[in-house]
């Protein structure tokens, strides 16, 4: 793996997992010039998602050269990522082939480790939910646990002590609930602690049949009342919540926007040249995944495929970071090689450089968090 900027500074790969892979697996990493002071600026990090090689991505900056840390360990077919801040400490929630992990932050606040990382994020607890087809994921500081979009089984759902899963929503045309993706329902947001807003692709009550309506079936669902927000939307995906105002991803034409909420009218704010899903916010900036469209059915003949060609751009795959009151792509981390698809991006408030522990190197053996002993001195 190389990580480098635009004027040639490299950085840092993961350690032995990474050079492991190298030639199994190779992909490069180049930053714009103005991306590594922008994340040290905003005082985090940033993970992401790509389930097309089944890698997790930590993204900080070195506090002494400033330069990009970049981490990444293997996890089959990870995808939704969900950050939740209970009582000072951040947790991460990310979804893979068949489970749910919760991953915790190993390291007290303001504590760093001999080489210099403020994070070690360790996979604690992996619920076994089966191949349910996890995507959005988001954490709540009033329950234990996450509420998930299920998009096989066309629900929201969280977990349960004896069950793979529990539904808590399904929208009102699906009429029961069937392991059948009939209409590839794949975002919510939530307000006020509870779902708020979903995407689903299309109206559809039969599986698979979402497919055909990819150019302009897609809704925006308000979860509380069963009501069609917004409709005539392509492969809507990521709907978000921020300052008031609801953004969503129309990852058929590559474009990022807000919903009016009294009118259904998405209104656009920037292109972006590449299939789009994933969204987090800091400040005034949204932080968006974009990849290069696949060349099979589900994603051709889409119209952001005619845009980039129209335009003469090249897809990409990166991550964007885009300015909320103008539009305009003013960072990038782009991803060459093997690495096509990007699902899920998520902020880390408050770690500027974070690492994470996987199965396949032998730290996670040895990196063990006892709870504090409360020792009650026995009386005679």
């Amino acid at each position: 793996m190389t990580v480098s900027d635009e004027q040639g500074i490299v950085g840092e790969a993961s350690g032995e997992e990474a050079a492991a892979e190298t030639q199994a697996r190779k992909f490069d990493i180049k930053s714009s010039r103005t991306f590594a002071p922008w994340l040290a600026s905003v005082g985090g990090s940033l993970a992401f998602s790509t389930y097309q090689v089944g890698k997790l991505f930590m993204i900080g900056v070195q506090p002494k050269t400033g330069r990009l840390s970049i981490y990444e360990r293997s996890f089959p077919r990870c995808m939704g990522l969900g950050v939740e801040q209970r009582e000072g400490r951040t947790t991460l929630w990310m979804s893979s082939l068949y489970q749910l992990w919760r991953i915790e932050n190993f390291l007290d606040p303001g504590a760093r480790t001999n080489d210099g990382y403020d994070a070690v994020f360790v996979p604690v607890e992996g619920r076994t939910t089966g191949d349910i087809d996890i995507h959005d994921i988001h954490g709540s500081p009033d329950s234990a646990h996450p509420a998930f979009v299920a998009t096989r089984f066309n629900c929201l759902a969280t977990l349960d002590r004896v069950h793979s899963f529990k539904p808590v929503w399904m929208p009102p045309f699906v009429d029961r609930l069937a392991a059948e993706d009939r209409c590839h329902l794949n975002g919510f947001t939530m307000e006020d602690g509870v779902p708020a807003y979903a995407t689903c692709v299309a109206r559809t009550n039969v599986g698979g049949t979402w497919r055909d309506h990819r150019q302009s079936g897609g809704i925006v669902i308000d979860v509380r009342t069963g009501e069609t927000v917004a409709e005539g939307l392509s492969m809507p995906h990521s709907p978000r919540l921020y300052g008031g105002e609801l953004y969503v991803l129309q990852s058929g034409l590559g474009e990022f926007g807000r919903i009016d909420r009294a009118t259904g009218k998405f209104e656009p704010l920037c292109f972006l040249p590449g299939f789009v899903r994933g969204v987090t916010f800091v400040g005034d900036h949204a932080i968006i995944g974009v990849s290069r469209p696949r060349k099979e059915e589900t994603f051709r003949e889409l119209q952001v495929d005619a845009r980039l060609e129209a335009e003469g751009l090249e897809p990409k795959s990166m991550i964007a970071v885009v300015n909320l009151k103008t539009g305009d792509i003013e960072h990038t981390l782009e991803i060459t090689g093997v690495v096509q698809e990007l699902y899920d991006v998520a902020f880390l408030p408050g770690i500027t450089r974070p690492k994470i522990l996987g199965f396949k190197t032998p730290e996670i053996r040895f990196q063990i968090r006892p709870a504090p002993y409360a020792h009650t001195p026995q009386t005679e």
